[in-house]
């Protein structure tokens, strides 16, 4: 028998507009849906037309998709009026959308509360308004807000509201966990009391995230009958967000073997949609993501890297390549030969596991360690390291002195921070004295050492310090503590690297992280001025 079809509903651009600290912009809604379609998805929810200028533009572009459906999203016509003189709902048929949701009350409380309306009235809402959407030829589709606690304080109201759906035409019956405060085995037990009397084949699930259940509670109701599910990319959503459709996805295929629309292709391309919402909306990545993180597949512990180098089966649960991710070796004081092969294999540097060299690499990662140094997400740092032990690295500057002052001044009528930077470089035997202000000691130290590299090195003008990071080691030695500086960049080629500096002095465990991103760069752009240095 052929896998049962699971049905996905995208949200994120308006579900996702409500998490804190996100706007969307037009292009941003337009790009992030032509990667939702590019990705496999059956549904694109775009927004809520009429409800601001943003949504207005995204359906007046009329995104053409080549696999999903846009939708419409709304609201069921207002107490006491006539569906068909409903402006908001006129909006919505309006708007070109194949597809209209439409969000009820399915909770007595609510619809006495919020509504002020009677349980008769809402029912008729809902029927009527369904009714004019699927007359107007359009997908009808209805979103059965705070459906759970509706039925477990009143289950045949809150069933009476899903028939009033289905008597208006509604394509899909949506089941939401509006407050996300139900748990998995709640929403199996009232999916399977549902599913006894509406089709799965017409019953979605919506669930919110309040008690990091949004995933298990979704795929409980996909166990107990539903056929659509409902969610965000990396789980955006108002309060603690939505069901994250990057983590459903995968398990839905890979762990309970139902078919998404999505192929084996489609899969492949999971970690690159999640980066690319963050990326679109300049948030970084939560390294610790299921499936796409950075460390989903990363391996610390020497025992574990020699299990995973001779099956990775034994540590690892999947595949990454099969959601477009890799593993990742990491380097720090637990580390063992396995480590330090596997991550120097990584980097294009082999080395027989009886090589000295090994033992003596080691070595320096744990006795650096102990100074305060990690290399457990500084692999830039580490890479650098290896390749100067082993071959050496070209000398791109030498730094013979800097200065940095920090100075208070008024601006504009307010009393401002600003930091001086002079630096004395070494560049191509030539010395550079420069100059540059800041934001702060680092901003500023960055300016310095770019304006002497730059005409030697034009490439560093693409690097971006994306990520500033400081960590006090020692809190009982009090301001003379150990500091660790972990700096993360990028560059044009969507290359992200991490490199660490550690020091009684945070400026100085800046400038290393800093020196180190820098000729992790050029290294990388293949720039090859500069005397090589001796390796051991």
């Amino acid at each position: 028998m052929s896998a049962p079809r699971i049905f996905v509903y995208d949200s994120t651009l308006r579900d996702g507009q409500q998490t804190q600290g996100i706007d969307f912009s037009v292009g941003d809604k337009l790009a992030i849906a032509r990667e939702l379609d590019h990705l496999g998805v059956d549904y694109i929810e775009a927004g809520w037309p009429g409800a601001n200028p943003t949504d207005d533009a995204v359906f007046a572009a009329a995104p053409t998709f080549k696999r999903a459906r846009l939708v419409a999203f709304g609201m069921t016509r207002r107490p006491g009026r006539l569906a068909a003189e409903d402006p908001g709902l006129a909006r919505l048929i309006d708007s070109g959308a194949p597809a209209v949701c439409l969000v009820g009350k399915t909770w007595d409380f609510h619809v006495t509360v919020a509504l002020r309306t009677t349980p008769e009235e809402n029912l008729a809402m809902i029927e009527d308004s369904l009714a004019l959407c699927a007359a107007a030829g359009r997908e009808a589709i209805f979103d059965a807000e705070h459906f759970f606690d509706g039925y477990k304080a009143n289950p045949a109201y809150a069933l009476d509201c899903l028939q009033a759906g289905l008597r208006g035409g509604a394509r899909w019956i949506v089941l939401c966990d509006t407050n996300g405060g139900s748990l998995p085995h709640e929403v199996e037990a009232i999916v399977g009391a549902v599913a006894r009397i509406i089709p799965g084949d017409q019953l979605g699930i919506h669930c919110h995230n309040d008690t990091e259940n949004a995933v298990a509670n979704s795929l409980a109701a996909v166990r107990a009958g539903v056929r659509q599910v409902q969610g965000t990319l990396n789980g955006l959503g108002e309060r603690c967000g939505n069901a994250n459709l990057i983590s459903l996805l995968p398990t839905l295929m890979l762990k309970l073997g139902y078919d998404t629309g999505l192929d084996e292709a489609d899969l492949g391309h999971l970690t690159h949609a999640s980066r690319f919402v963050d990326e679109r909306l300049n948030r970084t990545p939560n390294r610790h993501a299921p499936y796409v993180g950075e460390n989903a597949f990363a391996h610390k512990g020497g025992l574990h890297v020699s299990a995973v180098e001779k099956d990775p089966r034994s540590y690892e649960h999947i595949a990454p390549e099969r959601v477009g991710n890799h593993r990742k070796i990491l380097v720090s004081d637990q580390a063992g030969r396995a480590n330090v092969l596997a991550l120097l294999d990584e980097v294009g540097l082999e080395l027989a596991p009886d090589d000295p060299r090994v033992a003596k690499l080691v070595a320096l990662v744990k006795a650096r360690e102990l100074e305060g140094y990690t290399y457990d997400g500084a692999e830039a740092s580490f890479e650098l390291l290896a390749r100067q032990l082993l071959e050496g690295l070209p000398q791109y500057f030498e730094l013979d002195s800097f200065r940095v002052i920090d100075q208070r001044q008024l601006l504009d009528s307010q009393l401002v921070t600003l930091s001086e930077a002079t630096m004395k470089v070494r560049v191509s035997g030539e010395m550079h004295m420069t100059v540059a202000e800041g934001n702060g000691p680092v901003n500023a130290l960055d300016r310095a050492l770019r304006h002497a590299l730059l005409s030697a090195y034009p490439t560093l003008a693409e690097l971006v310090l994306t990520d500033y990071k400081v960590r006090i080691l020692e809190s009982g030695a009090g301001t003379g503590a150990v500091t660790r500086v972990m700096l993360e960049c990028s560059d044009a080629s969507r290359r992200r690297w991490t490199t660490v500096g550690a020091s009684t002095n945070v400026i100085e465990a800046s400038w290393q992280a800093l020196s180190d991103a820098i000729t992790y760069k050029l290294w990388h752009d293949a720039v090859g001025n500069g005397a090589t240095g001796e390796g051991i």
